[in-house]
Order: structure tokens, then C-alpha cells, then sequence
């Protein structure tokens, strides 16, 4: 039996990391944030933070008009951009992807914010997009003060 998926974010494309964390502070009582973290590799600027339920939102500030979630921001549209799991072998989570209808969106990258472990985009064919990260163990360190 494959070991389970954990839950790990939602992802959510802001304009700015200094206004979004300001407005999830407001909307959700968000006070715990990792440090801000630029990844060239993905082409965006993220920032985690944790509400006092435990549920984690991915800030996602695209790096430049080439970055994957500009689109998104540009648009309106999918600004809750995705949900992400970690897993324990990502080509074995990929395969479930696919079986159940799930189309890549994405080759495998390394994440900054993941240690350089690799993440993968899919979207489902219920039209939503899921991120598969292999970092089995990894936990977000809420240090940081704005």
C-alpha cells in the first residue's frame, strides 16, 4: 500500500506578498508566516502562511510577465490556483493522476521552498489544478514576522 498523501497548502496568486499577507491577516487571522522565498526555477516569490484553524495558503506573486501564475493575476481568473499534497514518490503520484483523468501541466522542478525536492503540476478533470510535491516529511517553519 502507497503511504499516504498529506495536505501540505492552497495556492492563492496575489499581486504583491506585502498586501496579501495584510489582507489574509484581516480575513482569516493569518499571523504565522514562513520567510519570503524567490524562486527563479518557478517564477514566482511565495510565502506561506497558517491560519488558526492549521489550514496553510501559498501566497504566489509572479517574478515577471513569463511566470506560469501572471496569467492568473492578469486575468482574474484561477486566483485560488491550486491544492497541494506531499508524496512520498512522485512518479507513483503522478501515475494515480493519470489514471484517474489528470493531464500534466507540468514537467517535474525542483522547489526552493521544498529543499530543491520536486514538484509537478496536474490538472483534474473537474477543471482544478493539483501540485504534487516529494517531500514526505517536510514542514513549513512559521519564523518569520512582517
Amino acid at each position: 500500500m502507497t503511504p499516504p498523501w498529506r495536505f501540505d497548502h492552497l495556492g492563492l496568486v496575489i499581486k504583491r506578498l506585502e498586501k496579501g499577507r495584510e489582507r489574509m491577516a484581516a480575513l482569516l487571522a493569518i499571523g504565522d508566516w514562513t520567510r519570503p522565498i524567490e524562486d527563479s526555477v518557478n517564477g514566482v516569490k511565495i510565502q506561506f502562511g497558517r491560519d488558526p484553524a492549521g489550514v496553510v495558503y501559498e501566497l504566489l506573486e509572479p517574478l515577471d510577465e513569463t511566470s506560469p501564475v501572471y496569467e492568473s493575476l492578469r486575468s482574474g481568473k484561477a486566483i485560488l490556483n491550486h491544492v497541494a499534497y506531499t508524496v512520498p514518490d512522485l512518479a507513483a503520484g503522478a501515475a494515480r493522476l493519470s489514471a484517474g483523468g489528470a493531464a500534466r501541466v507540468s514537467e517535474p522542478k525542483p522547489a526552493i521552498a521544498y529543499g530543491g525536492a520536486p514538484i509537478q503540476f496536474f490538472v483534474t478533470p473537474l477543471r482544478f489544478v493539483i501540485e504534487l510535491i516529494e517531500a514526505p516529511d517536510h514542514r513549513h517553519d512559521y519564523i518569520w514576522k512582517p
